[in-house]
């Protein structure tokens, strides 16, 4: 069997189970091998039930106490026995399985493991999985078991079977990277780590496994990102750009004064499209900074000069909403600069409509979605595009702007706090400009960090929110009951929180297994008001701007990095009202709270990022979500920062002295991260 088998020829996997397999982007077998689990169970020692902890997983073996009961609703059974030992009596409760009725024996001994939450009546072990006789636990103790992303229909279970099938019949015989390499920075070998990240025998395998595969993916990275800086370095600017006398006009008649960090960066760029090169720069500046008027000053350059410029955004309601502010903004200031839309739910006639007027020139700047740069759309000149971190611009995009007329310059904006020593290595093909100083005007966002105690206080405060007209944010962090009923879960989160606030508040909820058509629709609806309570996965982390909203309620914060939970905060305090964020976190473990607290002393982003450096230790790669910056598959710019270092300087030796190598290096051409 090689790489490039069919997924479909492993034993077991039908037409039904295969169109399962390609939803989550799994049709080769080598595609499953590079499907990595996205956490993993960690079997420990059995504790006593007098110590369990609030928020943990954990295992208890004792004595069936009492009568096995169900209870509950039809459409809810709940199933409730009592785990006994010497140091005392655990309430463990399973949903919809009331079989187990007919299976357990009062008396007999069991081990249960699952996670502890607190309930009125104390602490209770939630729909854990069960070892009848307790025996059967032994073989699991201390192994760590791969959890894989999931969709509805296909089981934990039936990817772990895939895999072992797919290892045993697999040549992994494959090892890219040179001796040298691996000696010097203590690297395994390719088919030891692949194996390793999947079936690791313990801790020690994992973390030798996964630092290998971090490491060749981040050096790919880091090559292809040389190469594209070796492109576009030589590009010639043919699209000089010229100071206006309006667009001076423009910044005095704004409503607020530029801080010196945005006069500064717009100084830069300034220099860079009257310069002789083509302009390549990132904008790097936390949440709030004022990014997007330095990104609208660069689009009215280019249409000033008689050039058009493109602005392209992650969701289309972000598109929408650039494209209503860029309007307002011009029609106030008696500007005329012809703005359009293109997105691609819009209707043919309405596409018609805009290609006609981009490809004559009466459109001057151009708004929209990834809709920018397919096949129908053809420019008259169009000298600057402007994107987010989400949207990097690679080598096939400007080879699609350069077929259509030219070589643009190209802005990308980011708000993701990165410590300029990673934002050096990882934005290599860019010029870096920071935008370190928040406008006068920003108050900054109230937080507080409390345990779930404090829930029905954070509701009621909600509604006085809602009240005064405002709106809120939830944010849940897993979306379906099967994946363990571990953490609140968005659709019955969003019914419990609705019956809570009552008829008169509208609560939508928002996932990412969701079509982009009804994401789209529900956040439009949100930022049109028409919605008090957006219930969202982290799916609303980028793509919404709601200045109306005051309210962000982060459940299980413990679950997510210190950037990401920085990120989220940075929907609210959009506006000119006073904004809060409360991280409720369902972990009483004294390390938890330090690194919360964290979020409740500053809201400097960068600051933020240094931390979550400095505090994540290795444990944390266990259970933590990690940042999704640049959409690694494994690697972790955060959480991997040392690796990403070492990587940086092997790319160096390669370049210098293993030429025949890189030849070799199957993804150099364009690193996935890097594509639209």
């Amino acid at each position: 069997m090689v790489e490039s088998t069919k997924i479909k020829e492993l034993k077991g996997i039908g037409e039904k189970t295969e169109k399962l397999f390609h939803k989550i982007g799994i049709d080769t077998v080598g595609d499953l091998i590079r499907y990595y689990p996205r956490g993993y169970d960690v079997y420990e020692e059995a504790v006593p039930v007098s110590e369990v902890e609030e928020g943990r997983v954990m295992t208890v073996t004792g004595a069936i106490y009492g009568r096995v009961q169900v209870g509950g609703s039809p459409r809810m059974q709940v199933t409730t026995l009592q785990v006994k030992d010497i140091t005392g009596t655990l309430r463990v409760i399973w949903f919809r399985m009331p079989f187990l009725r007919n299976t357990l024996a009062a008396g007999g001994a069991i081990t249960v493991r699952g996670r502890i939450v607190r309930r009125r009546d104390g602490l209770v072990m939630e729909h854990p999985e069960m070892f009848y006789p307790p025996a059967k636990y032994e073989e699991k103790l201390h192994t760590l078991q791969p959890v894989y992303g999931l969709t509805a229909g296909l089981t934990n279970n039936a990817v772990v079977k895939a895999m072992r099938q797919a290892f045993e019949s697999l040549n992994l015989s494959r090892e890219m990277l040179p001796e040298e390499i691996r000696f010097k920075y203590g690297l395994a070998e390719y088919n030891y780590a692949l194996r390793g990240i999947h079936f690791p025998e313990d801790k020690e395998v994992f973390y030798h496994a996964r630092n290998r595969l971090v490491f060749e993916e981040f050096l790919e990275f880091i090559l292809a990102v040389r190469k594209l800086k070796e492109g576009s370095g030589k590009l010639r600017n043919e699209y000089v750009m010229a100071s206006c006398p309006q667009l001076e006009r423009f910044i005095g008649e704004l409503p607020f004064t530029l801080t010196g960090a945005q006069k500064k960066v717009w100084e830069e760029i300034a220099e860079d499209l009257s310069s002789d090169t083509v302009m390549s720069r990132l904008v790097q500046g936390d949440v709030g900074s004022g990014k997007t008027i330095v990104a609208v000053l660069a689009l009215m350059t280019a249409a000033l000069n008689g050039y058009q410029g493109a602005m392209m955004a992650p969701t289309e309601v972000l598109a929408r909403q650039h494209y209503d502010s860029l309007t307002r903004l011009f029609e106030e200031h008696g500007l005329p600069i012809k703005t359009v839309l293109l997105t691609g739910s819009m209707t043919a006639k309405e596409k018609r409509r805009a290609y006609d007027r981009i490809e004559c020139g009466l459109a001057k700047i151009i708004v929209g979605t990834h809709a920018l740069i397919q096949g129908a759309v053809q420019y008259d000149n169009l000298a600057l595009v402007i994107t987010d971190e989400q949207h990097r611009f690679g080598v096939k995009q400007r080879e699609t702007f350069a077929q259509k007329g030219g070589a643009p310059h190209v802005l990308v904006m980011s708000a993701t706090p990165i410590p300029r020593t990673l934002a050096i290595i990882l934005y290599g093909d860019l010029d870096i400009s920071v935008i370190d100083e928040l406008p006068a005007n920003r108050l900054p966002i109230k937080n507080c960090v409390v345990d779930t105690g404090y829930r029905k206080t954070a509701y009621t405060f909600m509604k006085k929110q809602i009240a005064e007209g405002r709106q809120c944010y939830v944010i849940c962090p897993m979306v379906e009951e099967s994946e363990n009923l571990e953490v609140e879960n968005v659709t019955d989160y969003a019914a419990a929180l609705q019956a809570e606030l009552g008829e008169m508040v509208v609560v939508d909820y928002l996932h990412g297994k969701m079509r982009q058509k009804e994401k789209d629709a529900i956040m439009d609806r949100f930022s049109r008001r028409e919605s008090h309570v957006l219930v969202s996965t982290t799916v609303i982390e980028v793509g919404i701007d709601v200045p109306n909203a005051t309210v962000m309620l982060i459940e299980n914060a413990e679950r997510f990095g210190l950037a990401q939970l920085h990120q989220l905060r940075g929907r609210v305090g959009r506006g000119g009202h006073q904004s809060y964020c409360i991280f409720m976190s369902g972990s009483k473990a004294k390390e938890t709270r330090e690194r919360l607290e964290i979020l409740n002393q500053t809201n400097d982003g960068f600051k933020i990022a240094s931390e979550d450096l400095r505090l994540r230790g290795p444990g944390d790669l266990f259970g933590i979500r990690q940042s999704g910056l640049m959409n690694f598959k494994i690697a972790d710019v955060y959480q991997d920062a040392k690796i990403l270092k070492q990587a940086n300087e092997a790319a160096d030796w390669l370049l210098n002295t293993d030429h025949e190598w890189l030849k070799k290096l199957p993804k150099y051409e364009e690193p996935s991260s890097v594509i639209i």
